[in-house]
């Protein structure tokens, strides 16, 4: 905020202010006075009031103190006659000082005048220097308020705003037409709407084995008994690492698990028995940049490619009997220079793909661009600049396919591309609906449908059939929505509040699934796997700590605790790293889950975590379809292991 204000201005354009917060509902005191003045007078100084406005601040006063005990959820609704005081000073724009004019807004900036709330304060008989939640709420809807710097109770404060768009938000209906149909349809899975309840799962097995019902009664029982069967919260056993672990996924037959840790380090794990691991590789990554950003395998699960934050991606095999060091492809090759404040130069890569016949490497960049690498002739193809912003997430429409690849970027917009025709920098198709950036894209494999997480705190469901051609698409301009922004957001440091969501009037998603809390990471979404889910469900990570499970109708299926499920796990005193300087959370342990990877044969899936009291260290935890909490197993359900999946003698290995 500005230190150079102008002596508050009387009448004329003031009049016009208190005019627009009125019509909102929200009561100013002032009088009828044209040259009235906008810094307010505290009430209890006032002689001339009547007794009837007496009386209904006195009621006010009343319906405040209610509102103190009580949350009001009543988001959309007017002020309701809350009364409050508002002073607006306006800079003239030609301070040094002025912050604005510090941006580089040129001489009509300068000259423009801006407006400022610089105080705020709770109306009725006596003045206060703070607002309830209710006057809070009713100031933020006042549409021309420019962004205010709010302070909290910790010092610390944040940039709010409230623009025109918010007060017609509606949240997308749940459960969803659209996904109802989709499910009805049969693409993801048996839908059996006959069964108003569940058949206990005993209960299918038994038909299974008497054969009831035919050769369909068999399939449709099948798959019902993999839908029924979703891990539950208390682990088989909890990995623990030193650093966060970045992302971690089966290969496509579950033979193996690798896990990727901040430590610039990749460990493989045997998971050809599902309830039994076995730790046989650790990869290093030489030539990372703060963390790694992300990793996939080859179609034939031999190689695992894996990107940091600069334009090298490595290569390794995952042949337990191969020790060579992995090597490194440089995708800047014949490309952008990029910014400089990487190691290498170049850019940032932020996803890496592999194509479906393994020849090529899509990846994401911090350039705001999509690169095509050759694996073969060690050259990238195609060095496109098809974004606004930096592009966060890649990948393949089709398994099977090289061609048509999708890419998500924080311009909020997912793009479709031909490889055969990405020289002349156009893409095919695109997608619209997020109001914030994606953070992760994952298609389903069938070349139609792909999932994307957005940090607006929600997820979509696309199909590629109604994806917006290129000439309509520039002829709407429909990122115009979402680059004029009223209001300042970090996805990294500051909450999303209900109020900074909005329905993107150009949206073609097919379904949007709402309730996690993607923050701080890129967290990522994922559809469940066709054998042990019957592709039933779409399911992400979540900032606090939980896996969310959907059905296709935007419902809940399940939600998994896995913040609880590590701390569990988290017993023993933690050294001390002097090398590395963390922000304790005073709310002890904390847990985000940024990757989630299922099981493509068994009931299980495993997420991997950023945990700790500031997140500096990592788990994967297994979970696994349990009916109870009985655990009459061996090994014992909770182990805590370490990153060789060695136990821990006193069954944990942190404390808070």
């Amino acid at each position: 905020m500005s230190s150079n204000h102008s002596t508050p201005r009387r009448g004329g354009q003031d009049e016009d202010w208190l005019e627009a917060i009125r019509q909102y509902d929200v009561n100013v005191d002032d009088e009828d006075d044209d040259d009235e003045d906008q810094e307010y007078e505290d009430a209890e100084d006032e002689d001339g009031e009547e007794d009837e406005e007496d009386e209904e601040n006195e009621e006010d006063e009343e319906d405040e103190d209610e509102d103190d005990e009580e949350e009001d959820d009543d988001h959309d609704g007017g002020g309701g006659g809350i009364e409050f005081e508002v002073l607006i000073e306006e800079l003239l724009g030609q301070g040094e000082g002025s912050r604005d004019q510090g941006d580089g807004g040129g001489e009509q900036a300068a000259a423009a005048p801006q407006r400022r709330v610089v105080r705020i304060g709770g109306g009725g008989r006596h003045w206060r220097p703070f607002l309830t939640q209710r006057e809070f709420l009713a100031l933020l809807r006042g549409q021309y308020l420019n962004p205010t710097l709010v302070g909290d109770e910790d010092g610390e404060g944040q940039r709010l705003a409230w623009n025109e768009r918010s007060r017609n938000r509606r949240f997308p209906k749940v459960p969803s037409n659209e996904g109802r149909k989709l499910m009805d349809s049969g693409v993801f899975g048996t839908y059996d709407r006959r069964m108003p309840a569940r058949k206990a799962l005993a209960r299918r097995l038994l038909d299974r084995e008497l054969g009831l019902g035919g050769w369909t009664g068999q399939k449709v029982n099948q798959g019902l008994m993999a839908q029924a069967m979703i891990p539950s919260t208390k682990p088989e056993m909890v990995v623990h690492y030193d650093d966060p672990v970045c992302c971690g996924q089966f290969s496509d037959d579950g033979n193996f698990f690798y896990a990727c840790v901040k430590d610039f380090k990749i460990r493989l794990y045997d998971t050809s028995s599902p309830y039994n691991w076995k730790h046989y590789k650790t990869v290093t990554y030489p030539f990372g940049q703060w963390t790694m950003t992300d990793a996939d395998l080859s179609p034939d699960n031999k190689w695992l490619a894996f990107s940091s934050l600069q334009p090298h991606v490595g290569i390794a095999a995952t042949d337990p009997n191969d020790t060579g060091d992995p090597y490194s492809l440089d995708l800047a090759d014949g490309g952008r220079s990029g910014r400089s404040e990487f190691i290498f130069g170049g850019f940032a890569i932020f996803s890496v793909r592999f194509s479906g016949d393994g020849r090529h490497i899509v990846a994401g960049t911090g350039n705001n661009s999509i690169v095509v690498y050759d694996i073969e002739r060690r050259k990238s193809l195609h060095h496109v600049l098809g974004h606004q912003d930096d592009v966060n997430a890649v990948c393949f429409a089709d398994k099977q396919s090289p061609h048509i690849l999708y890419s998500g970027s924080d311009d909020c917009t997912i793009k479709v591309w031909d490889t055969r025709s990405m020289g002349d920098g156009r893409e095919a198709g695109a997608f619209v609906g997020h109001t914030e950036g994606l953070t992760y894209i994952d298609s389903k494999g069938d070349g139609r449908y792909i999932l994307s997480n957005g940090k607006d705190q929600s997820m979509k469901l696309w199909d590629l059939r109604m994806a917006m051609s290129t000439s309509r698409f520039e002829e709407l301009d429909p990122t115009a929505v979402t680059r004029n922004r009223e209001y300042d957001y970090d996805y990294r440091w500051q909450p999303y509040e209900d109020y900074q969501w909005f329905q993107h009037p150009h949206d073609n998603s097919l379904v949007t699934f709402r309730g996690h809390e993607v923050r701080r990471t890129l967290i990522r979404c994922h559809f469940s796997p066709p054998n042990s889910t019957d592709s039933h469900y779409v399911y992400s990570g979540s900032h606090d700590g939980y896996i969310y499970v959907w059905n296709l109708d935007a419902t809940i299926a399940a939600k998994i605790d896995v913040k609880s499920a590590t701390r569990a796990s988290s017993t023993r005193p933690r050294p001390e790293r002097r090398h590395r300087l963390h922000h304790r959370y005073p709310h002890g342990w904390e847990s985000m889950v940024r990757d989630v990877g299922w099981h493509p044969n068994a009931p299980m899936l495993v997420a991997s975590s950023w945990c700790g009291p500031g997140y500096e260290v990592g788990t994967a935890s297994l979970h696994s379809f349990n009916e109870g909490e009985a655990d009459e197993g061996d090994p014992v359900m909770g182990i805590s292991v370490n990153e060789k999946l060695e136990p821990y003698p006193d069954g944990g290995p942190w404390g808070l």
